[in-house]
C-alpha cells in the first residue's frame, strides 16, 4: 500500500483513469436503463463483448457543459440493450471499463457492502475462515474509563470500528443501524441475502446476525438510568496499525442527548424487527428503549458534545436534539401505540428540523418513515405533512439530476465531506418517494446515483473497494495500510469529492478551481475525500437492496 502522508517535498501525482468513457463499472440489469458519458466529441459508440466483436451500436447525444464535472458531455443511452454477458463501450478511439449485463447484477456488490460491516467488527478479531487474508487478532477488550471520573470503569466490548480510525460512536452507528435495518423492513430480498459471516445459518437473516453485533455493544453503552455514553475511543487516533496493537487506554466520554434519544429510538426499531427471530432478544432491546426514552424525559434540555481538552477522536457534534427526540418518539409509538408517545412526537413535529433527514445529523426522516410504514392509528395531517417532506425533496432533486451531464442528483453544495454518503441518502428519498407515491418514475434517478457511485463519474472510478476494473483501493482506513497486502479489503465505500478538502494533503494535491466532481484523490492519507465510515456502507446496502429485488 502506498505510504500514508506525503512528506516535504514529495511530488505525488493524481492516479487518473486508463478507460475515457465513463460507465457503471459493476454493471447492469438487463432492464434498467443504461448510460455511458464521453467527455470528448463524437457522434457514434458501439457495444462490444469481451471478444472485442459488436454486438450493438447507436448515436450519441450532446449534452453540453456541464459545470459540476467542467466537463463537455456526450452521452450513450444503450438501455434497450439487453443481452447478458460481459462488455466494453467503444467510441472516437476510446474504451470503456468492462461492465456485466445479468439479472444478479447488483447482488455481487451487495453482498461486499454488507460483508464489510463484519471486516469492522471489534473486539472478537476476524478469523480466517470468514476474513481470508484480512484476518486480525481480538482487538479494543479492556476496561474503558469515565473521562473525567476514571473510578467508573465499565465492559464496552464489541460493535464496529466507526470509520479508518477505531473509535466507535453512538451517534454514527444508530444511524448506520437505521438504515440497514429500515432496508431489511422494506425489501425482502435482505432476508434471504448471505454474505458469509460466522452466524450465517443460523435461522437468522445475515443482515439481523451483523446488526445484532453493533445494538449488543450500544446496549453496553447504555446506564441504568437510560443514559448512553456519547462514544468509546482512546484519547487520540491510533497511528496507522493493527486493532489488536492499538493498546492505549479505553475512555467512555460523557452522556448526549442525541445519543440517548438515537439509542432510544434505534432499540425500539429493532426491537419489532427482530420480535419474529429471537423474541426474548426483541424484549431487551423494547426495555433498554424505553430506558432510554424514559432518560430524556427527566432531562428535557439539550445536552450537546464536544470533544474534551486532549482528545481528538471524532467529536460527532450536533447542533440540536429535537429531531433525534422526534425519531425516539416515533419509533416508541410504532412499537407501542401508547398515545404518550404518539403526543410527543405531535409536540415535536413543528420544530426547526428536516422531515427528510437521514443521516447522523439530522434523523428526521427516520421519524416520517416509522411513522408513515407504522401500522398505528395516525393523524392524517401529520403523515400528509412527512409524505409530502420526502416527495418535495425528490422533485428537487430531480430537476438537480436532470440538469447533469451525468444524471447525478447532486449540486455543487453536495460534494462536501462524505459526498457519496449524500449520493446515496438521495437516492434513498427517491426510493421512498417511489414508494409513497405507488409509482416508478424515480427508479432511474436511483440508478443513475448508484453508477455515479460505480464509476459514472468525472474521474471514471469506482468509490467501492474490489469492485470495478478502476477502482478506488487506498482508503483512510488503518488496518487496510497497516495488513501490508495490496489490494484492500473490498466493499468499502469512500467519502468521495469534497470541494473543499479538509485535510493536508487533500489541499496539495487538489488544485484551487478544481470543479467539484474531480475534487477526490485515492490517497490514504486524504481523510476528507477517501476515508470510510459505517454510515456510508448502510446507505450504499439500502440503494443496492431496492436495486436488487426482482
Amino acid at each position: 500500500m502506498n505510504d500514508i502522508y506525503i512528506k516535504e517535498g514529495e511530488k505525488r501525482e493524481l492516479k487518473i483513469s486508463p478507460f475515457g468513457i465513463y460507465i457503471n463499472q459493476a454493471g447492469y440489469s438487463p432492464l434498467s436503463t443504461k448510460i455511458a458519458v464521453m467527455p470528448f466529441e463524437c457522434s457514434d459508440f458501439a457495444v462490444v463483448n469481451e471478444k472485442g466483436e459488436e454486438v450493438f451500436n447507436g448515436k450519441t447525444d450532446n449534452f453540453g457543459y456541464d459545470k459540476n464535472s467542467g466537463d463537455y458531455i456526450y452521452k450513450a443511452d444503450f438501455s434497450s440493450f439487453s443481452e447478458k454477458g460481459s462488455f466494453r463501450i467503444k467510441a472516437g478511439g476510446k474504451s470503456s471499463a468492462l461492465f456485466a449485463v445479468g439479472e444478479d447484477a447488483y447482488e455481487p456488490v451487495l453482498k461486499s457492502v454488507l460483508k464489510a460491516f463484519y471486516y469492522l467488527r471489534c473486539g472478537s478479531g476476524l478469523s480466517e475462515k470468514y476474513a481470508g487474508v484480512y484476518k486480525h487478532a481480538e482487538c479494543h477488550n479492556s476496561t474503558a474509563y469515565l473521562w473525567g471520573d476514571e473510578s467508573v470503569t465499565k465492559d464496552v466490548s464489541g460493535g464496529w470500528h466507526d470509520a479508518g480510525d477505531y473509535g466507535r460512536y453512538v451517534t454514527a452507528g444508530a444511524c448506520a443501524l437505521a438504515h440497514l435495518l429500515f432496508g431489511f423492513e422494506l425489501f425482502g430480498g435482505l432476508k434471504n441475502t448471505v454474505f458469509d459471516i460466522p452466524e450465517s445459518g443460523n435461522g437468522i437473516p445475515d443482515i439481523l446476525n451483523e446488526c445484532r453485533v453493533e445494538l449488543e455493544w450500544m446496549i453496553k453503552m447504555q446506564r441504568e438510568d437510560g443514559g448512553v455514553y456519547h462514544k468509546a475511543t482512546t484519547a487520540l487516533h491510533a497511528p496507522f496499525v493493527m486493532p489488536e496493537d492499538d493498546k492505549a487506554k479505553m475512555y467512555l466520554f460523557p452522556v448526549s442527548s442525541m445519543a440517548v434519544a438515537d439509542a432510544s429510538a434505534v432499540f425500539a426499531l429493532a426491537s419489532r424487527i427482530y420480535e419474529p427471530y429471537d423474541k426474548a432478544f426483541s424484549d431487551k432491546l423494547r426495555e433498554c428503549a424505553e430506558r432510554s426514552y424514559g432518560w430524556l424525559k427527566a432531562n428535557p434540555d439539550f445536552i450537546g458534545f464536544r470533544n474534551p481538552e486532549g482528545c481528538n477522536t471524532g467529536g460527532y457534534g450536533e447542533w440540536e436534539d429535537r429531531s433525534n427526540r422526534f425519531w425516539a418518539s416515533c419509533e416508541l409509538y410504532a412499537l407501542t401505540g401508547d398515545e404518550a408517545y404518539h403526543k410527543d412526537l405531535k409536540a415535536l413535529i413543528n420544530e426547526d428540523f428536516s422531515l427528510s433527514g437521514l443521516g447522523y445529523v439530522d434523523v428526521g426522516g427516520f421519524g416520517s418513515l416509522s411513522y408513515i410504514l407504522s401500522t398505528r392509528n395516525k393523524d392524517k395531517a401529520i403523515e400528509e405533512k412527512m409524505t409530502s417532506a420526502f416527495m418535495e425533496n425528490a422533485d428537487w432533486l430531480r430537476k438537480i439530476a436532470d440538469s447533469c451531464g451525468y444524471g447525478v442528483a447532486m449540486d455543487e453544495g453536495h460534494y462536501h465531506w462524505g459526498s457519496n454518503m449524500t449520493a446515496m441518502k438521495n437516492a434513498m428519498i427517491f426510493i421512498i418517494a417511489d414508494r409513497l407515491s405507488g409509482e416508478n418514475k424515480y427508479r432511474p434517478y436511483v440508478e443513475r446515483l448508484y453508477d455515479y457511485l460505480m464509476g459514472l463519474n468525472a474521474l471514471g472510478i469506482s468509490y467501492v473497494t474490489g469492485c470495478g476494473e478502476y477502482r478506488c483501493n487506498y482508503p483512510h482506513l488503518r488496518p487496510a495500510h497497516a495488513d501490508g497486502i495490496e489490494e484492500c479489503i473490498p466493499g468499502m465505500v469512500s467519502g468521495g469529492p469534497n470541494r473543499t478538502p479538509g485535510d493536508h494533503d487533500a489541499k496539495i494535491l487538489i488544485l484551487e478551481g478544481t470543479p467539484p466532481m474531480k475534487c477526490y484523490a485515492d490517497e490514504a492519507g486524504c481523510y476528507s475525500l477517501n476515508e470510510i465510515t459505517i454510515y456510508w456502507n448502510s446507505p450504499t446496502a439500502f440503494v443496492l437492496s431496492y436495486l436488487n429485488e426482482k
